[in-house]
C-alpha cells in the first residue's frame, strides 16, 4: 500500500501535520500508534460506583478511553479519560510509571488521543476519585485537534455533517441516542408481549403505495426495471394479514421525496403494525398503552417538559373530531357535507386558490391553524375519505373515514384507521387516486397495485392499522428542537466546497 503524500485532504493544516509527525515518530521508535487491542476490565462509571471497595482492596483497574483536559506539572500530570460510560481522572507520575511509559506521555500524548491505563484508585486532596496509572499506552493517535479545546462545538452544520465530532465534543448528544435506543427497545418488548410478530418487508418496490407522498426512484440494471424506495410498508404488511399473520409489525425506514425542516427528513423511521379483529377505537386504546409504556421503559417517566409546556402521557388521551377543533379554534362551523361555496363564505382567513372542495378546506384550516394548539396527547378523529384511500368509511357516513391521528406538543405522532378490506371499493379508491394524480396532485398514487387488490379478494379479516413516527416521538421525549437532533446522520444540503474543519477554529 502506497503512503499518500501530505496533505491529502483539502482541509489539512500545520496542526494536523504535527500530529501525523508524532505518529510517524512513534513508529520509528518501535511503537505502533494504532495497536490492535487493549485489555479492558472496567468502565469509568463502574469504577466510580465501586470506588470505596476498590480503594480499600488496592485492586488494579484497566480502562480505555479518550484523553481530555491534560494538565502537566513537570514530573506529573492529570487528565480526564472518557469512555462509553462516563469519565474518570487519571494521574501520571514519573517513578510510578515506567520510564518508557512516562516518555510516551511526555512526548506524544495530545488531547483527543485514545489511551489505555492500568492502575489503582485513590482520592485526591480535592476529593476527586482518580486512577494512579502504573501502565499507560496510546491506543489510537488522534491526528486532528478537537474543536475549541473540545468544549464547545456549536456550529450546527458541523455537528450534523460530522456527527462523530458532535458526539465527542458534546457528550449529551450520545445521551439522546441512548434514550432513543431504550424507547425503541421498550416498544419492541411491548409489541412482542402483546402477541405481535416482527417482520421485514421490501425497501425497494416495483409499485409504491401506502401513503400520499412522492417517492424516490431507482433502477435495477439486471432486470432493467424501475424501482421505488418505499414510502410506507403498509400494502406488504396487510398482505401478511391476509396470509394469516394477524398481528404483525415492522420498525424500519421509509423514504419520501419531500423537503427538509425541523420536523421532516426524507429518510425516517416508522413503527407500522396491524391487528386483525380490531377497529380504529381498539387501536387508539393500544396507542395509549404503547406510547405510555415506551415512555416508562425508555425514559423512566411519562411527563415531559418542552419549552415550558408539560406533556403528560399518563393521563387518558383526548379524542376530538377534526371539524370540532376547527370550530373551537377558528370559530368556523363547517362539516364534511357543507357545500363548498357556503363553507368558503364562513372562512375569514386567506385560502390558497387551488383549494376547491370542502374536504381540502377543512384539512387546510386544521393543518395551518389548529395543529399547533394540540399540546396534550390528543386523537383527532374522523377524516375525509378523499385523503384516506386505504381506510374504511364510518358506518352510515360514506364520506368520512374511520381514521385518527395522534398529536402532542403540536406535532403529529401517529396515524391509524380501520382498514378498508372490500376489494371492489379499494380498486375504486385507487382509480380516484389516479384521477387526482392526473389532475396535478403529485402526492397521489400514480399506479394501481393490482396484486394488493388480488390479495383482498382472497379475504382480509377486519383489521386496524397504525403508524408511529419514531423520530418525532423521540424528539418529544428528549426535548429535541429538530428532527436532526434525533437522527444520527440526517440528510444535509450540499455545500459548494468542502466543509470547514472544526479544528480551524482552535486557537
Amino acid at each position: 500500500m502506497t503512503t499518500p503524500e501530505f496533505p491529502f485532504l483539502p482541509d489539512h493544516n500545520d496542526l494536523i501535520a504535527n500530529r501525523y509527525q508524532k505518529a510517524e515518530a512513534l513508529r520509528a521508535a518501535g511503537t505502533n500508534p494504532y495497536p490492535a487491542d487493549f485489555p479492558v476490565d472496567h468502565l469509568a462509571a463502574d469504577v466510580l460506583a465501586r470506588k470505596e471497595e476498590l480503594i480499600a482492596s488496592g485492586e488494579q483497574v484497566s480502562v480505555l478511553g479518550r484523553a481530555f483536559t491534560i494538565r502537566a506539572f513537570g514530573k506529573a500530570a492529570f487528565f480526564h479519560l472518557r469512555d462509553r460510560s462516563g469519565q474518570i481522572q487519571v494521574y501520571l507520575k514519573q517513578g510510578v510509571l515506567s520510564e518508557a511509559d512516562f516518555k510516551l506521555y511526555k512526548e506524544f500524548l495530545d488531547a483527543g488521543d485514545i489511551v489505555g491505563v492500568k492502575g489503582r484508585l485513590f482520592t485526591t486532596k480535592t476529593g476527586e476519585t482518580t486512577i494512579e496509572a502504573s501502565a499507560f499506552t496510546i491506543c489510537t493517535k488522534s491526528v486532528r485537534q478537537l474543536p475549541e479545546k473540545w468544549q464547545g462545538l456549536t456550529d450546527v452544520e458541523i455537528r450534523y455533517r460530522q456527527r462523530y465530532l458532535d458526539m465527542i465534543a458534546n457528550p449529551e448528544v450520545t445521551d439522546v441516542f441512548r434514550s432513543r435506543s431504550r424507547v425503541v427497545s421498550a416498544m419492541r418488548r411491548f409489541l412482542d408481549d402483546s402477541g405481535f410478530i416482527e417482520v421485514e418487508t421490501p425497501m425497494m418496490q416495483p409499485l409504491y403505495g401506502g401513503a400520499s407522498a412522492r417517492p424516490f426512484t431507482t433502477h435495477h440494471n439486471a432486470l432493467d426495471m424501475p424501482l421505488y424506495l418505499r414510502i410506507a410498508p403498509e400494502l406488504y404488511l396487510k398482505r401478511l394479514v391476509v396470509g394469516g399473520l394477524h398481528r404483525v409489525y415492522e420498525i424500519n425506514r421509509n423514504f419520501r421525496n419531500e423537503g427538509l425542516s425541523t420536523r421532516h427528513n426524507p429518510e425516517f423511521t416508522m413503527l407500522e403494525l396491524y391487528a386483525a379483529g380490531w377497529n380504529a377505537r381498539d387501536m387508539m386504546r393500544f396507542v395509549e398503552d404503547i406510547v405510555r409504556e415506551s415512555a416508562r421503559g425508555g425514559m423512566q417517566r411519562t411527563e415531559f417538559t418542552i419549552t415550558d409546556q408539560q406533556v403528560d402521557f399518563a393521563k387518558p388521551f383526548t379524542r376530538v373530531k377534526m371539524t370540532e377543533v376547527v370550530r373551537n379554534v377558528l370559530a368556523v362551523d363547517v362539516d364534511w357535507d357543507t357545500p363548498f361555496d357556503e363553507a368558503r363564505r364562513r372562512v375569514t382567513t386567506a385560502i390558497p386558490a387551488d383549494i376547491r372542495t370542502t374536504d381540502a378546506l377543512i384539512v387546510f384550516l386544521f393543518e395551518q391553524h389548529c395543529e399547533a394548539t394540540l399540546i396534550q396527547p390528543t386523537f383527532i378523529i374522523e377524516f375525509p375519505k378523499s385523503v384516506s384511500p386505504l381506510a374504511k368509511s364510518i358506518e352510515g357516513r360514506a364520506e368520512v373515514a374511520d381514521r385518527f391521528e395522534l398529536y402532542a406538543n403540536g406535532v403529529e405522532i401517529a396515524n391509524g384507521y380501520s382498514e378498508l378490506n372490500d376489494p371492489r371499493e379499494q380498486y375504486q379508491r385507487f382509480q380516484e387516486q389516479l384521477r387526482r394524480r392526473e389532475g396535478g396532485d403529485l402526492e397521489a398514487v400514480g399506479q394501481i397495485d393490482e396484486d394488493y387488490v388480488r390479495a383482498l379478494e382472497y379475504g382480509m379479516p377486519p383489521t386496524a392499522g397504525l403508524g408511529i413516527g419514531i423520530d418525532r416521538l423521540v424528539m418529544l421525549m428528549t426535548g429535541a428542537q429538530s428532527i436532526r437532533d434525533v437522527i444520527l446522520f440526517p440528510l444535509m444540503r450540499p455545500v459548494a466546497e468542502h466543509p470547514p474543519a472544526a479544528d480551524d477554529k482552535t486557537p
